[in-house]
């Protein structure tokens, strides 16, 4: 399994110098992978409830996040090898041309490294200073993936959807990778495992949840895979976690197959390191590692304990 590690690039830890240490040395440690999100707001009265904490508000680290694309971009100047991610860009908040050359750039700058991972987003308010409907984003979703495929194979380019039309036109750069950079989409709903299984190369799922609910989607994603006539094989996985490491004595194996209360990834690093050995198991290929509030002095080190159970 392949391992990744969040840059960095949002909240008070977001410099310059840390993005560069970390990327530097994440690369020197022979991981696989560099990541950044994507955020527009922070909305003092947020329309929508933040889905990922338990009273519905937004983190206060998002106050201060780099543009992901850029960020990407200058890591890829004093990187050589590693590839560079998001997880995710929101992608209706762009322009589809707009995006596919800014990831077409990314690829072709960094030889053939970008990975682009995308979401729908659930935010009312960043909806709204994009300027996008916050109805019907799934269908939007759909012809916005096609026109980023388009723009990144077709010599001549030219699309004519109910969203989005493209005039025939000559657009490029076109990336390194064939045929196309990789397109992983988030989200867990049926709609977005159908587009998956559709238009996109795989799943990027974030884990936020029990692992069995993670098991069960995978399964379910597979099974949309065969209804169109893909090979379940083709829809690679990956999962972004937030591994909360505590110092307390770990549990035996047998203690640790009982537990009930605890949340995945959190805990020891030998119980953190089982839960990603389940994870291993359930076909997920690349797990990615965002860790908060750890200090980046330990970031590095905590990532090759936790490696261990993954290679």
């Amino acid at each position: 399994m392949k391992i990744g590690l969040a840059l960095p690039h949002l909240g008070p830890e977001a410099t310059k110098e840390n993005i560069l240490q970390i990327a530097v040395d994440a690369e020197k440690e022979g991981l696989d992978s560099l990541w950044v999100a994507e955020r527009l707001l922070w909305p003092l009265n947020p329309r929508t409830p933040y889905p990922a904490s338990q009273d519905g508000s937004l983190p206060t680290f998002y106050q201060n996040v780099f543009d992901p694309l850029g960020t990407l971009t200058f890591v890829a100047a004093h990187t050589n090898k590693i590839a560079l991610g998001t997880s995710v860009i929101d992608m209706l908040f762009h322009n589809p041309i707009i995006l596919a050359r800014r990831f077409a750039t990314l690829d072709v700058l960094s030889k053939g490294r970008a990975i682009a991972g995308l979401g729908i987003g659930w935010s009312k308010d960043e909806y709204q200073v994009s300027n996008i409907p916050f109805e019907k984003r799934g269908k939007r979703a759909d012809e916005f993936v096609q026109v980023l495929k388009k723009v990144w194979t077709d010599d001549v380019v030219e699309f004519k959807g109910q969203y989005y039309n493209i005039p025939a036109s000559k657009i490029g750069p076109k990336p390194v990778q064939k045929p196309h950079i990789p397109i992983y989409l988030g989200g867990y709903v049926p709609n977005t495992f159908a587009r998956i299984a559709k238009h996109a190369d795989g799943w990027l799922a974030s884990l936020g949840g029990p692992l069995d609910f993670l098991d069960n989607s995978v399964k379910s994603l597979k099974n949309q895979a065969s209804k169109e006539n893909r090979s379940p094989n083709e829809i690679k996985i990956l999962t972004l976690t937030f591994p909360q490491i505590s110092q307390l004595k770990s549990n035996s194996e047998e203690e640790y197959q009982q537990q009930s209360q605890r949340l995945p990834l959190t805990g020891t690093i030998e119980e953190i390191g089982r839960d990603i050995q389940r994870i291993k198991e359930m076909g997920v290929e690349h797990i990615m590692f965002a860790f908060v509030g750890l200090g980046l002095d330990k970031v590095i080190d905590t990532t090759k304990q936790l490696s261990r159970y993954a290679r």
